[in-house]
């Protein structure tokens, strides 16, 4: 079958390397071809007008020539800068988080367009987001739900009873929540807070802006995370850079959220 020898499409920058003298290889995510790698040529000369439309996590209205290889950026223009996640290092950082999840998460080529969505609304939130931990729980659930890896938090994936407003326990191996008579005493699993357990509820359920009026004290915000990125780390083998970054600036002072 024939392919047009040129396209557009929309797309956010994850991540990008520098390649020979001037070029840049880029991965992008894009509405309907998914996760993508592509070369944008010349665009480190000091002059390119495609430059300042590539930076990472700018949304970009991008059009391409099919390469042998990699597809090559011809023109690219600017749809949202969010030009405060370059600015901030705050921001700047849970910038790097969102497209590494997502990076991680999706494979090449894989068409999801409620995916995009979210990236996008997400950099648009965190550029003016007052409680970035919030916006960042947000993201992983509504992303993990997109990908196939939703965890329960109203049911226990072992006995399949409803979940009770006590504390319980949350086992990343079962994919939610073990109720006491399941989860005490068992290997993996942890306990959760009711507390925790509730604002997990309410962010897995509830639209971005209602969510975002909760208020958290910082010992739940640290119980949260921290049960999110155990999850994530189980489900993807490995740690994300990003996340000991985060950690990295929040222990030594550099932010404070």
């Amino acid at each position: 079958m024939n392919r047009e020898r040129t396209y557009h499409t929309e797309a956010v920058v994850l991540r990008r390397a520098d390649f020979g003298e001037a070029d840049r290889i880029l991965t992008i995510y894009t509405p309907h071809l998914g996760k993508r790698r592509v070369i944008a040529k010349g665009v480190r000369k000091i002059g390119s007008r495609k430059a300042g439309h590539l930076e990472p996590f700018m949304h970009s209205r991008l059009f391409l020539a099919r390469g042998r290889n990699l597809d090559i950026i011809t023109q690219a223009e600017t749809i949202h800068a969010f030009r405060p996640l370059r600015e901030d290092l705050l921001r700047a950082s849970y910038a790097c988080y969102l497209a590494d999840l997502l990076d991680s998460f999706v494979g090449e080529e894989v068409e999801n367009p409620p995916l995009f969505k979210l990236l996008v609304e997400t950099l648009d939130r965190l550029s003016s987001s007052q409680d970035p931990r919030l916006t960042a729980r947000y993201y992983e659930l509504h992303l993990l739900a997109l990908v196939g890896y939703q965890p329960q938090f109203f049911y226990c994936v072992n006995c399949h009873n409803p979940i009770e407003p006590v504390n319980n326990f949350f086992h990343p191996t079962e994919g939610g929540v073990l109720c006491p008579r399941c989860g005490e005493g068992r290997s993996g699993a942890r306990a959760i807070s009711l507390n925790a357990l509730k604002v997990l509820r309410f962010l897995q359920t509830r639209d971005y802006p209602t969510c975002m009026r909760l208020r958290l004290s910082t010992p739940l915000h640290d119980e949260l995370e921290g049960l999110m990125h155990r999850y994530i780390t189980y489900l993807l083998e490995r740690n994300l850079k990003s996340v000991a970054f985060l950690r990295r600036l929040r222990r030594e002072g550099y932010i404070e959220d």
